[in-house]
């Protein structure tokens, strides 16, 4: 129908893409005016997954000025770059970025919010600027930055062994780019030569929220190498290994992190909710793969059912976990905790004391062995651990069916014997 409404002259062909010669060039007159961030992928790791590049460029001079690799790139994870360079470079007049939500909350659901990106911005002076929905040419110059990087160094690489190896790459490349590499739209010229950072007497004080300081060292210079004292730090006993010499015995992580302005935070795919009040704030987490105990200020705030697995926390680890101390429970006589046995109603619950308590429905008809020590419960069956929650009781008068219950169950370092179906089914769990 239309080739006919052409051919009778009734409306007027228009070319579908837009040709070469019909994009207008565009480039500041000076450096540190402006510069374009973006995300790219294509860093595929040994373990599964795929990192991201955080990058940067100064749009007059073409000199990188962000290229940092993170496993997912969250909000936090971009500002921790884009504030990085802050620091090393000094602060732009402007920033061009596209419309992702790591740099804008413009078209959040219900309703527009600042993200932390716009809030560094709008503290600093930086005029943040957004492209046009669908159209990545206006963010040309790190999209070409892109390709080069993806065509000359991470297509020759198909799996990375991890992100630190990447980065070490990434760093090498990007100093070649910026001061070895002559640049056709410069007239071959390198970035690095046309580039000049912010003098260090207009500098202004830059401000960050209170959640990204204490992951961001000052930037320092290059000194000649002084030695340096050695003294003795405290070290953390090695992870003990099963008898397959792989998988860890009683692993337990502490890690930090912040609560972002929706006040629920993620690990591993298990939600934590704090609430919006405390956004911003630091968390400390202890967490193995029964329990989870956050701790704000060095006070637990609360204990909740694990849901992670030896592989969630061996990530944690790579991600700048550290192996556990003593679980920061509330220390009480062995001789208090006590075991008793319950069947799990038709609603996945257990009673005790008069009050309901959810185990999971998937349990329901179960008979389980619960052992209650201090203000935690634990349940199981005949071969594994089943639930782990904080419990918060009134001191009972038990029952003689009620027995002192014997010390804690430790996973044993030989592999466990084969399960039962019923079992199967609980470890899976």
């Amino acid at each position: 129908m239309h080739r006919i409404l052409i051919r009778h002259g009734l409306v007027v062909p228009v070319p579908r893409r837009r040709r070469r010669e019909d994009y207008k060039r565009w480039q500041r007159d000076v450096p540190m005016e402006l510069w374009q961030l973006d995300i790219v992928g294509g860093i595929k790791l040994t373990g599964g997954g795929e990192a991201k590049v955080v990058t940067g460029v100064d749009d007059h001079s073409r000199f990188c000025v962000i290229a940092r690799v993170v496993r997912k790139a969250t909000g936090r994870a971009v500002c921790l770059a884009f504030a990085d360079a802050l620091q090393r470079f000094g602060i732009p007049d402007e920033v061009l970025t596209d419309n992702g939500k790591q740099f804008t909350g413009r078209f959040n659901q219900p309703r527009p919010a600042e993200v932390m990106f716009e809030r560094i911005c709008r503290e600093n002076g930086i005029v943040a600027r957004n492209t046009k929905p669908r159209s990545p040419t206006t963010t040309g110059k790190v999209e070409r930055f892109h390709q080069t990087l993806q065509g000359e160094l991470l297509d020759d690489v198909e799996v990375w062994p991890d992100i630190h190896t990447a980065q070490a790459a990434i760093d090498a490349f990007r100093q070649e780019y910026n001061t070895r590499r002559p640049h056709q739209s410069l007239n071959m010229a390198f970035p690095g030569d046309l580039f000049i950072a912010r003098a260090g007497d207009e500098r202004l004080p830059l401000r960050l929220p209170a959640q990204l300081k204490p992951a961001i060292a000052e930037p320092q210079p290059d000194p000649a190498p002084a030695p340096v004292p050695v003294t003795t730090m405290p070290t953390t006993p090695p992870l003990t290994l099963s008898t397959n010499g792989v998988d860890p015995v009683d692993l337990a992580v502490e890690f930090t992190r912040a609560v972002p302005l929706s006040g629920n935070v993620s690990v591993g795919g298990q939600q934590f909710w704090l609430g919006p009040d405390r956004a911003g704030t630091t968390v400390a987490f202890w967490a193995d793969t029964t329990v989870v105990h956050l701790i704000v200020n060095g006070v637990r705030l609360k204990t909740v059912p694990s849901r992670l697995t030896v592989a969630h926390l061996q990530r944690l680890l790579d991600d700048g976990g550290h192996p556990a101390g003593p679980p920061p429970i509330p220390g009480g006589q062995p001789s208090t905790a006590i075991e008793v046995d319950r069947t799990v109603n038709a609603t996945g619950a257990i009673g005790l004391a008069g009050r309901q308590h959810p185990i999971g429905y998937h349990f329901a008809g179960r008979r389980l062995t619960v052992r209650l020590d201090g203000d935690l419960l634990s349940s199981s069956t005949t071969v594994s651990c089943c639930a782990a929650c904080p419990i918060h009781l009134p001191p009972p008068t038990w029952s003689a069916s009620a027995t002192p219950a014997p010390p804690a169950h430790h996973p044993s370092q030989q592999p466990n014997p084969p399960a039962s179906n019923d079992a199967s089914a609980a470890v899976a769990h």
